[in-house]
């Protein structure tokens, strides 16, 4: 099993974070050990052994700082069992359908050899930052759209990978 696992994510109103510490949450459970980090605190990924990386999305891209992380770890990143998650949808689409990464993250994934990616219902409430974000919760289209429950099954995927390649590599 994995000595450690690193879940670096950007985020701008916290939503991304919320999900990138349930994910590791569910890891330690499973006696995974796992940090959830933001991604621009990180400056070293050497010591972790798998790492899962979540952007929120913004206009059609991954936040700033998760596209930033993997372009300054990309070799180490590309040496480690790789995750990646998206959050954004602000409607109950991540949870009716699997929504394909955007193309830079598509791109991204293909170079690191990733193992699989989700994208996530996303969460826009009273108080977000961003004047497009404040426009968007005024109009009536915020709202909590994360749903907890295919984040923790994606998440115990992830743990199951983890141990069960341990096992049998």
């Amino acid at each position: 099993m994995p000595t450690k696992v690193l879940v670096a994510y950007g985020t701008t109103n916290g939503s991304t974070a919320r999900i990138a510490e349930t994910i590791a949450d569910v890891l330690r459970k499973g006696g995974v050990p796992t940090e959830a980090v933001p991604a621009h605190s990180v400056t070293d990924v050497e010591s972790y052994d798998a790492v899962v990386v979540g952007g929120g999305l913004y206009a059609g891209r991954w936040h700033k700082d998760a596209r930033r992380f993997v372009r300054r770890q990309g070799r180490v990143l590309a040496g480690r069992p790789l995750w990646f998650f998206s959050s954004g949808p602000l409607d109950a689409s991540a949870t009716e359908k699997d929504i394909p990464p955007v193309p830079g993250v598509r791109r991204v994934m293909t170079r690191l050899g990733v193992r699989a990616h989700v994208t996530f219902g996303g969460c826009l409430e009273e108080g977000a930052k961003g004047f497009v974000a404040r426009k968007i919760v005024s109009s009536g289209k915020g709202g909590d759209f994360r749903d907890f429950g295919q984040i923790e099954a994606w998440a115990a995927d992830i743990g199951t990978e983890l141990v069960s390649g341990a096992r049998s590599g």
